[in-house]
């Protein structure tokens, strides 16, 4: 079961990924997400959409981006980059082609964990314009700026901090 933010927002989006001739003898093949696309056609995962010289272009498939009413100060930090970025996270897999699309986000908080885990493929791409679009309104809609409160830190006890015999009681 998982809970879900009231206001959560969930696009579509799909994935093309390039697959070229390694150039190292312990690599066969390099593999890098290419541009996320708004309108993905109605196709299986991993369909080859164009192969030359050596390189095949393939539609890794859909995933959903998801946008969460609390992650908008994220988001907007995002939106003020040249040009605002899409991460795309592609997982290793024992079944061909060798990868499978994981996750994509607008998150760039959501893709720094994804980049800790080391094996994952993980790839910055320009945003879409209607998906920045998108966002931009989610963000005008749903942002709320949130006070920064600096707790008051509680008066240290020198009284308690002192030395006390075994003999004494606290």
């Amino acid at each position: 079961m998982t809970l879900e933010v009231p206001g959560t927002l969930r696009v579509e989006v799909g994935v093309v990924v390039e697959r070229r001739p390694g150039v190292t003898p312990w690599a066969e093949h390099a593999w890098q997400p290419r541009e996320v696309i708004e309108d993905a056609p109605p196709a299986p995962p991993w369909t080859v959409l164009r192969e030359e010289a050596g390189r095949t272009l393939f539609l890794a498939g859909t995933a959903k981006v998801a946008l969460h009413p609390t992650d908008t100060d994220n988001y907007i930090h995002n939106l003020e980059q040249d040009p605002p970025r899409i991460w795309v996270l592609l997982r290793p897999t024992e079944a061909p082609p060798g990868y499978a699309l994981q996750a994509v986000t607008v998150d760039a908080g959501e893709a720094q964990l994804y980049a800790e885990s080391g094996s994952d493929l993980l790839e910055a791409l320009p945003m879409p314009p209607r998906l920045r679009l998108l966002v931009e309104r989610f963000v005008a809609e749903h942002h709320k700026v949130r006070e920064f409160h600096k707790r008051k830190r509680d008066r240290a006890d020198t009284e308690a901090l002192g030395r006390r015999s075994r003999l004494e009681a606290p």
